[in-house]
């Protein structure tokens, strides 16, 4: 039989994205990542052919005795590099993780309080995402402008008034951390619960340049596992000890999950060990990189957003592009030069600008995790001048970040080689190995 042309095709265009978005582009998504060798090798397992529905050792399938292990093995490195007492893992995603938690702490018509979506709520915290399709009441807290973040006061005076069944901090656009140490025992006093989700800063957490939620009074913690946090794709739901885990934790399965995509498991077990060693290394550098970038593009004459409060605090930095046309056409145009951003709604935007918002979010996660720092985010901060003040050819802008990429191929932050791995010898990696 010849070669199919539909097989050829499906080939191709595979290795045309590996070679263009791993070798020829600034990737700057803010919820993006990349896996280690190690973990994408451990990905590509027989564990992505099966199906283990239920809890480790309460399976309503047979064959599962590796998966038990496994999925054991990595909550346990979870639990321990997050500082918690609970981890589930089955959650295929941090919206999933989000579903499980709501739909246990609220019945449709109940009222939830979730920080406004200038502060940089999640859609899935609100009437058009999760909240919505859950019939949840979505209920914006204040915002406070000048700060980027929920209004304390405020937001304290509606929890006293409102007594929502839940408050939801966390988020997307995600520069500074959220007042939960400050809102805690307000949610606690009126019987609500606090959920905070740690979705795009989880790496930082683990980093230790990011505060615990649940050391400042959070109830439950959702994540996910593929953003600062350089695993698969995935979520997860910490608690540290907290009841509401347990009933989260009986009704993950069978209400928003079947079967698990058990390929994750080993794959989110080699990067725990990974953020062991070298997390703090990591988000250092990260935090670094993304307040040199916001420093580098505001000094060539861009309007980043939080100069008053040094620009950020996560991985990501806000840009406000209304003067040269708008986000949608600018994060356009830096594609075409082979910088991936993406546009986004700032916080004096209005909801109904969001296909055609002021302005961009960019994170530097991933360009960190392939060694990038500080030198390397003013060349980034240069390009961008190029490309949208100085108005270059884009075709020429191009082939500098596709001349830049060449020296930075190589994942780093993780174990070089089975030598590396085996001077950290312990139970956990003989049993990955």
């Amino acid at each position: 039989m010849s070669f199919p042309k539909e097989l050829e095709k499906v080939l191709e265009i595979t290795k045309a994205q590996n070679v263009w978005r791993r070798t020829q582009t600034l990737n700057l998504i803010a919820s993006e990542n990349v896996m280690s060798p190690l973990a994408e090798s451990v990905y590509m397992s027989d564990f992505m052919s099966r199906y283990a529905e239920g809890k480790p050792y309460k399976r309503y399938y047979q064959g599962t005795k590796y998966t038990d292990e496994i999925e054991t093995l990595a909550m346990d490195l979870m639990n321990e590099i997050t500082n918690s007492k609970d981890c589930d893992l089955r959650p295929t995603s941090g919206t999933i993780a989000n579903a499980a938690v709501f739909r246990v702490l609220a019945e449709p018509g109940d009222k939830a309080l979730i920080a406004p979506v200038q502060a940089g709520a999640h859609v899935s915290h609100t009437k058009f995402g999760t909240l919505g399709a859950l019939g949840i009441q979505h209920i914006e807290m204040p915002f406070d402008e000048e700060n980027i973040n929920v209004d304390v006061d405020k937001a304290i005076k509606m929890i006293e008034e409102v007594k929502p069944k839940f408050v939801v901090l966390g988020g997307s656009l995600y520069l500074f951390p959220h007042p939960t140490k400050e809102l805690a025992p307000h949610v606690h006093a009126v019987g609500a619960k606090l959920v905070y989700d740690a979705a795009h800063v989880y790496g930082l957490i683990e980093g230790k340049v990011w505060s615990s939620p649940l050391k400042e009074g959070a109830d439950i913690m959702t994540v996910s596992t593929h953003k600062t946090f350089p695993g698969p794709q995935g979520g997860a739901i910490f608690s540290d000890g907290s009841e509401v885990f347990k009933q989260v934790s009986r009704t993950i399965f069978p209400w928003f999950v079947s079967n698990h995509h058990l390929h994750r498991l080993p794959a989110t077990a080699v990067t725990a060990i990974e953020m062991k060693y070298f997390g703090e290394s990591y988000a250092n550098q990260i935090t670094r990189n993304s307040k040199a970038l916001a420093e580098a593009l505001a000094e060539r004459g861009f309007k980043v957003i939080g100069e008053n409060l040094g620009y950020t605090k996560s991985h990501q930095v806000a840009v406000d592009v209304r003067q040269f046309g708008g986000g949608n056409k600018i994060a356009k145009l830096l594609e075409d030069a082979n910088i991936i951003v993406n546009k986004n709604l700032l916080p004096y935007d209005k909801p109904e600008n969001v296909s055609d918002p002021s302005g961009l979010r960019i994170g530097v996660q991933e360009m960190t995790r392939y060694g990038m720092k500080e030198s390397e985010m003013e060349e980034i901060a240069e390009l961008f001048k190029k490309v949208i003040i100085d108005k270059k050819d884009v075709n020429k802008v191009k082939k500098e970040v596709i001349d830049m990429r060449k020296n930075f191929l190589e994942v780093k932050y993780t174990f070089d080689d089975m030598k590396d791995l085996e001077k950290y010898s312990s139970k956990s990696l003989k049993l990955i190995i």
